[in-house]
């Protein structure tokens, strides 16, 4: 665009003021020659360019003409400024990019094929002008103002002070910084520039360059797909090296946030640029040599990864997973770096393009000799450059060359910048050219059209070319596909670009992201790599992250008593519900075992024989004094109430079998009230017979008529009415508050003891407390007739057993308090069968030795003279 005055300037301004103006607008690059002033304001301006302008590598006049700016040379020559001489005119320096080469070449191809075409701006003629921006930011500022301001020296700016555009759109530049320097300067202006190769995420911003426009996606969606690659592989603890430009920078930043919401963790993060001392990059790769992380992920422009990987080259090191971006790891001329064998990351379609590798061959000795760039290209392609050297004569074969330029099996990048054309060419067609009523379409090659309105039509363009579709979003964006690209070193020993998966962000989120063929990892091995801080934490353990270290680095703890983890690196240890509990790895919760004082279980065995052989000895004694019922000895012991007392103690004896098996709602009812009532009638009978032996001995003094009182009926009666009252307590405990089942789950974390609870504590300790206190008050009468005669007297017997039946209970109160689990049962158990036994073998066994093994003895006159020797006496 020819820059001109503001149309607002005050017309009072001076000749020196509006060149002062005209300089800022235009960087400097416009001096004023000559103007006129008239009180209306500006009527003409003549302007002459500051500077030489450097002629554009590739060329040709049209209707309208296309800009191009690439990367051809890798560097711009340096000059020092003295500042008392005008500055050399800037000069690109360093080896020619052939692969620049191409894009540069395809555009010409897609310009030419388009003024071809008789269905996209028939009758019209594209120019173009294909400049090169020495991947410098200075010269890409400079080739910005040059597109706008044209090639003519001296120019003529309108009374209006409108200027018209030299080129209607701009394809270009490949790198992201250059772009955004030449944005700052043509975006003002309203010329629209489609990228071929920048993509950097912050020229997605409209805000600020409202004028961009790309073929090639955002780094936005390459770095969400780059996290997600290492993800899926498992790898969390990575390296990161990147150019220290916008395209680095910001490529990076969208990289590591997309890697920490994948939970991945960066060892370093190393920036150069290629311009940098080569200490700097010696030091970003000793990083690289002496860190942990097995895989590095490289965010670098081509340039700045080739002077890395030749630094990595120079020393051994050891083998690095390579994860690239697209600007380098689709390059072909860094498959020459055998270290990154087995490197993968996502670059962008392969393509095809017709005809354009015989357009790239076509390389006349005339057209090479014409245009200074092929020349260049083709001495250095061919060797012959130099007088002393091979010299090229013409006869030199580019069919057989091979090198970028004529590579056309990985057309990448190329069908972006063939895009962007065909992109720009559907944005004027859209402007110049109408479909006719006969259908033919029309197009006005004399229309003027201003770069505003191809920056209007960009933004609505859609169609489809060779197959692919061309469309941007409101950020000037395509839709993101990529495809996963593999070095893979072939049999032959030749590493090549194979394509293992794709990836397309038009898809759901699940469903972007596909691998089709094998990978071969480092080494040429199909093992995938592992690069983590820690290794994984297995199930039953949990991670615990060292302190000043990132999450990735961390110790495996094993999960607490009651806790497990089913998953591999779990961060917390989940608590088992709580009828579970962990198994030995403590990777699954499992029912905790069930337990009760089972009839199968030794112990259970043990009381349930006691308890049956305690019931049968009972049984065996009762037969015994009913076979003998008419003898002395049981007819002197109140035969009535020994019979209940050997029934009373069967029951006591079986009535401990209902505290053995699996807890029921009716089992736990009937054990402590089967074991109160049947333990009040055992003692009421004792007690009836402790009082039987006192009122006959008593009645035996003179004048002594006790045993009226307290006859047959009376002795039924005592004993009904003890067992009465404790039948009445047991019937309002059954009512009130009766036992139940409960599973006890907090003696045993690791069990669940069934057991019964007792309901009302005060029903509970109301039946042991009458069933103590009838016992002190039988062991107290006992007591009393412990001087009574041996022969006839039972009543030491009596204080015996009581006292065994009093010690055992008192003993059973702390022992049943504190005993765990099934063991609360059988020290119940024990404390019923142990004082029923001291009654049995206390009251009975004298007497049935006495019936069976001392037969001389059972008769009345041996218990009355002994009765009668103990009275005198």
């Amino acid at each position: 665009m020819r820059l001109s005055p503001a149309p607002a300037l005050d017309p009072s301004l001076s000749g020196s003021l509006v060149l002062l103006h005209l300089a800022v607008v235009a960087g400097g690059l416009a001096l004023l020659s000559s103007a006129s002033v008239s009180a209306s304001g500006l009527e003409s301006v003549r302007c002459r360019l500051q500077g030489t302008p450097r002629p554009p590598a590739f060329s040709q006049d049209g209707d309208f003409v296309i800009g191009g700016v690439f990367s051809i040379h890798n560097y711009m020559h340096t000059v020092d400024h003295s500042y008392t001489s005008l500055p050399e005119p800037l000069q690109c320096t360093g080896s020619l990019d052939s692969r620049e080469l191409r894009f540069s070449r395809a555009m010409v191809f897609a310009v030419e094929e388009i003024n071809n075409s008789s269905y996209l701006l028939p009758g019209v003629k594209l120019g173009y002008q294909v400049h090169d921006s020495c991947s410098s930011v200075p010269m890409a500022v400079k080739v910005a103002f040059q597109v706008a301001n044209g090639l003519d020296p001296m120019f003529d700016t309108g009374e209006q002070c409108s200027g018209s555009a030299t080129v209607t759109a701009i394809v270009g530049e490949s790198g992201s910084t250059p772009t955004i320097s030449m944005l700052r300067v043509i975006g003002p202006f309203g010329i629209p520039q489609v990228s071929h190769f920048s993509t950097c995420a912050c020229l997605s911003d409209k805000k600020q360059y409202p004028t961009f426009f790309r073929t090639i996606p955002s780094d936005q969606f390459q770095a969400a797909a780059l996290a997600h690659l290492i993800r899926h592989f498992g790898w969390t603890w990575i390296g990161a090296v990147r150019s220290d430009s916008d395209y680095g920078n910001n490529g990076m930043a969208a990289f590591l946030k997309a890697a920490q919401e994948e939970g991945i963790c960066v060892e370093y993060s190393e920036a150069f640029y290629r311009t940098n001392p080569l200490s700097r990059v010696q030091r970003v790769a000793d990083v690289i040599r002496s860190s942990t992380a097995r895989v590095v992920v490289a965010f670098a422009a081509i340039g700045d990864m080739r002077i890395l990987l030749r630094e990595l080259d120079r020393l051994p090191s050891p083998p690095r997973q390579w994860i690239g971006s697209e600007t380098w790891v689709t390059d072909p001329d860094m498959l020459r770096f055998g270290l990154c064998a087995g490197a993968i990351g996502f670059g962008i379609q392969r393509s095809v393009i017709p005809g354009l590798r015989d357009f790239l061959l076509d390389l006349s000795p005339q057209k090479v000799s014409n245009s200074p760039l092929l020349t260049e290209f083709w001495e250095g392609a061919f060797g012959c450059v130099g007088v002393e050297e091979k010299v090229c004569d013409g006869s030199e074969d580019i069919q057989q060359l091979q090198t970028p330029y004529t590579d056309t099996s990985q057309l990448r990048v190329t069908n972006m910048v063939y895009k962007a054309v065909y992109a720009i060419a559907h944005a004027i067609h859209s402007i110049v050219c109408e479909e006719r009523e006969n259908s033919t379409v029309y197009c006005d090659n004399n229309l003027h059209v201003k770069p505003t309105q191809v920056l209007e039509r960009l933004r609505r363009v859609n169609f489809s070319r060779n197959g692919y579709q061309v469309s941007f979003d409101a950020n000037g964006d395509p839709v993101a596909t990529y495809e996963l690209v593999n070095w893979q070193i072939r049999k032959s020993g030749k590493m090549e670009f194979v394509t293992v998966g794709r990836y397309d962000g038009s898809l759901p989120p699940d469903q972007r992201f596909d691998i089709e063929r094998e990978i071969t990892w480092v080494k040429n091995s199909t093992q995938v790599p592992v690069s983590v801080c820690s290794e994984s934490c297995p199930p039953g353990t949990r991670k615990a992250v060292q302190k000043g270290r990132p999450v990735c680095c961390y110790d495996c703890i094993q999960c607490a008593e009651g806790e497990i983890s089913n998953n591999t690196d779990s961060s917390d240890c989940l608590i088992c519900p709580e009828e579970y509990w962990p198994n030995a790895e403590r990777d699954l919760c499992i029912l905790k075992p069930v337990e009760f004082l089972s009839f199968h279980e030794v112990l259970g065995i043990i009381l349930t024989t006691c308890s049956v052989g305690g019931a049968c000895l009972a049984i065996a004694t009762a037969t015994v004094f009913y076979r003998h019922r008419t003898s002395a000895i049981v007819r002197a012991n109140n035969s009535e109430l020994s019979f209940l007392l050997l029934f009373s103690l069967t029951l006591c004896f079986l009535c401990s079998l209902t505290f053995i098996g699996r807890p029921s709602e009716w089992s736990c009812m009937l054990r402590h009230t089967a074991f109160g009532i049947t333990f009040v009638l055992c003692i009421s009978c004792v007690l009836g017979k402790t009082i039987v032996v006192l009122m006959a001995f008593r009645a035996t003094l003179p004048g002594s008529n006790v045993m009226k009182w307290f006859g047959p009926p009376q002795q039924r009666l005592t004993v009904v009415s003890f067992t009465f009252v404790q039948a009445l307590i047991c019937t309002l405990w059954l009512v009130l508050s009766p036992p139940f089942p409960i599973k006890n789950l907090t003696t045993y974390k690791e069990k669940i003891i069934l057991e019964c609870n007792v309901g009302s504590a005060i029903g509970f300790w109301a039946v042991l407390g009458y069933i103590g206190l009838l016992s002190l008050l039988c062991f107290v009468l006992a007591f009393l007739a412990r001087k009574l005669p041996d022969n006839f007297n039972e009543a030491k017997f009596i204080t015996f057993s009581m006292l065994i039946f009093c010690a055992v209970w008192i003993t059973f109160i702390p022992a049943y308090v504190s005993s765990p689990g099934k063991f609360t049962v059988a020290v119940e158990i024990f404390a019923i069968i142990t004082s029923s036994f001291g009654l049995f073998f206390l009251l009975f066994v004298p007497k049935c030795f006495i019936i069976l093994f001392r037969p001389e003895k059972n008769t009345k006159k041996h218990l009355m003279e002994k009765t009668s020797n103990d009275i005198r006496y």
